[in-house]
């Protein structure tokens, strides 16, 4: 992963589509000697999708609308090459899903785990929250662009 001194990962975007290009053109290569579908959609998951998805929880907020548009195009350009199935969510999905956040919250032995605000008790009966958690200060762009942070915030109201 790479980050430049101006908090851009435009060179990480640019290295990534260019791996999932020369992906899709194996996997191009596999359609044409007759694999089929479903094996298709299997191989680009697990291959190109992976690639994009690594560690982009940490990345992603760093990303200009330009980037996220371009790394949406490697999904979008594959579904209509049927190259994977076309209920594949977008990468921006992908990525805000909940499954990372909640693996964090309910696994006091993950890694991140440490990193998370310490847990709040409310005595009100207010509707249900996403965490227990007290919320942190966004008071800068860095700060604001930290995962745990995003998640944090994320569907408050």
């Amino acid at each position: 992963m790479t980050i430049s001194n101006c908090l851009s990962v435009a060179e990480h975007v640019n290295r990534v589509i260019g791996s999932s290009a020369q992906s899709v053109q194996a996997l191009r290569l596999l359609r044409s000697h007759g694999m089929t579908n479903a094996s298709l959609h299997i191989i680009y998951r697990a291959v190109v999708v992976a690639k994009l998805m690594y560690a982009a929880s940490a990345w992603w907020s760093f990303t200009t609308a330009a980037d996220r548009q371009r790394l949406d195009a490697v999904i979008r350009i594959a579904k209509r090459s049927c190259l994977c199935s076309c209920d594949l969510p977008s990468l921006a999905e992908l990525i805000d899903s909940d499954d990372f956040f909640n693996n964090i919250l309910s696994n006091p032995h993950h890694v991140l785990h440490s990193t998370l605000p310490k847990e709040t008790a409310s005595s009100y009966a207010l509707r249900r929250r996403r965490h227990n958690r007290e919320l942190l200060d966004k008071s800068s762009r860095l700060v604001q662009s930290c995962f745990v942070v995003r998640m944090l915030y994320k569907d408050i109201y």
